[in-house]
């Protein structure tokens, strides 16, 4: 039996060097010289980039003691604003931070991330509306639940404010945040009584109709059911 013959292809590049010795000197040579002939431009991106990189543990260093230093902080003002202590929860007590401190000395970390939620909940409660609104929109979470909740008191700021545009705005939000039947439906009720006062009754017959269709096992489904029936003239007149 006749044996095949194989024929050898072109080597690449990278099997020349694995083959022949002094090619692969020749490289080595290359490199050297190349680096001798521009140590500051070698060196200086190596400072750079070890630079960057120390920097990069240090940040992360130096933000998690801030953020462990920003919760003990908070500790507190989370147990005024439970305790429907207001000022102290917000300005502190003399003794212990409140939650504006913690937004300025712990800026950038988790900790004065949710003291604006906490901060805008706060002037909500106390009707400065605008600085609920300001401190509410700074605030943002990957938590399912929080974050609509955030939606939604930005939606009863502006409401109270008479912009029934915007409240409408952030009920929705609310509503489509990861919807569930826990909390979607209430923001929808929000979302219809905000499109009742601004005449647009075809917009809250669909939210109290998402509800009846969607949410069959809501606290909301009554209510939902009857304001429906109440609004299906209106509704197919617009």
């Amino acid at each position: 039996m006749m044996a095949k013959s194989k024929k050898k292809g072109k080597q690449s590049k990278g099997e020349e060097l694995l083959e022949n010795p002094e090619v692969l000197a020749e490289q080595i040579s290359k490199t050297e010289e190349f680096i001798e002939k521009n140590k500051k431009l070698v060196f200086s991106i190596g400072g750079a980039l070890s630079i960057i990189v120390a920097a990069y543990f240090l940040y992360n260093y130096w933000i998690t003691n801030q953020n462990e230093a920003a919760q003990s902080e908070m500790f507190q003002a989370v147990y005024y604003f439970e305790a429907d202590s207001l000022d102290n929860a917000l300005n502190g007590d003399g003794n212990n931070y409140g939650f504006l401190d913690i937004i300025e000395e712990y800026a950038m970390t988790d900790a004065a991330n949710l003291a604006n939620y906490y901060t805008g909940a706060i002037y909500l409660k106390k009707g400065e509306y605008i600085s609920a609104v300001d401190y509410l929109d700074k605030f943002s979470s990957n938590d399912l639940l929080i974050q609509a909740r955030a939606y939604a008191l930005i939606g009863d700021a502006n409401m109270e404010m008479g912009n029934f545009e915007e409240a409408v705005s952030y009920y929705n939000k609310a509503a489509d945040y990861n919807p569930n039947e826990y909390t979607s439906p209430m923001y929808l009720i929000k979302a219809a009584i905000a499109y009742e006062i601004l005449e647009d009754y075809k917009s809250a017959f669909d939210c109290y109709n998402t509800i009846v269709e969607k949410y069959v096992n809501s606290s909301e489904y009554q209510t939902a059911r009857k304001h429906k029936a109440r609004l299906e003239g209106k509704a197919n007149a617009g």
